[in-house]
């Protein structure tokens, strides 16, 4: 077997919560394969997650780290360091500061940053919106995903809603099926935008080429998204756009699809530009009627420097909602 790499600081961190067993090979395992045995021995985890944990060097044979494939004797000794898979440690509090634009005791309003994943998912199981929320407020544990109803992309900054009670996230999730929860988002793209105005009511699915992509495909979800034209400096547009639908990267995809990919959007063909070195999308502007009083609530939020340095470039200052 080839050195074994020495544990990572996730690895560090998973062992706090891992426990550690003890095997003695039994006459009945010998000449089994490790990892098969193995998962007979704890049959709560996959097979290839243990075996992981073999080639991570958490599971050690009479003291020595060896290979998924390794046979057994009977009499050996297995001790194993039961790391949990990584999506089982995903939902913890995490304290982080968080830009707080609303509160009270049913809805929080936040100026999400980019850089910030919303959600755990693969790659990005700790560090999350969701993660600094349960820090935040216990209580949001016993939530759906800790209340969030809508995400934004990882390099989209701007406003998100997030519910604090379970009834306050029925209401969210029910306005926001019913498209009664408006949202609107600033924009630069690639090319002049020709028409001042312009509707673009197209399905979105998963690109059949490319899996980390979004694409216009006749068997996507519905999706529509209003785009209005605000200035074209240089070859490059301004653009609000107004979201009907919620589907991943729903702007930069119809965006992209019509010819005019967001600037420094590397998924979807944006090249940096004005100092952009992510997607050029934010979301400026939220409103919604309180979920449980239902008076209306409405809320604008001032770009970070590297989107508003470019948007001023190209189309002066932006003008108060």
């Amino acid at each position: 077997m080839g050195r074994v790499s020495p544990p990572t600081d996730a690895d560090l961190d998973a062992e706090v919560q891992a426990d550690v067993h003890t095997f003695t090979v039994p006459s009945q395992a010998h000449a089994q394969r490790l990892d098969k045995w193995l998962a007979q021995c704890v049959p709560q985890y996959s097979r290839s997650h243990l075996q992981g944990l073999v080639e991570a060097g958490h599971v050690l044979l009479d003291g020595q780290a060896v290979a998924s494939s390794r046979k057994l004797k009977a009499g050996q000794t297995l001790r194993v360091h039961l790391v949990p898979p990584p999506e089982q440690l995903a939902f913890q509090p995490e304290p982080m500061a968080l830009d707080v634009v609303f509160e009270d005791a049913h809805v929080l309003v936040i100026h999400k940053p980019a850089g910030l994943v919303v959600h755990p998912a693969a790659g990005n199981w700790r560090g999350t919106l969701l993660n600094g929320l349960l820090a935040r407020d216990p209580a949001a544990a016993q939530l759906p995903r800790a209340g969030i109803i809508h995400r934004l992309d990882k390099d989209t900054s701007g406003l998100m809603v997030v519910g604090r009670t379970l009834a306050a996230v029925t209401s969210l999730v029910r306005d926001m099926a019913e498209r009664t929860i408006r949202r609107r988002y600033l924009a630069l793209v690639h090319g002049e935008f020709a028409s001042p105005t312009a509707t673009f009511d197209e399905p979105i699915g998963r690109d059949p080429d490319t899996r980390v992509r979004m694409a216009v495909h006749p068997s996507g979800k519905p999706a529509r998204t209003d785009v209005t034209r605000v200035a074209v400096q240089a070859g490059v547009s301004a653009v609000r756009c107004a979201l009907h639908t919620g589907r991943t990267h729903q702007i930069r995809v119809h965006l992209s699809h019509h010819g005019h990919p967001l600037v420094a959007d590397a998924v979807y063909g944006g090249k940096p530009l004005l100092g952009m070195q992510r997607q050029a999308l934010h979301a400026v502007e939220l409103g919604l009627a309180h979920p449980v009083t239902r008076a209306p609530l409405s809320f604008h939020a001032t770009p970070p420097a590297d989107f508003l340095a470019a948007w001023q470039h190209v189309a002066g200052e932006i003008p108060p909602v």
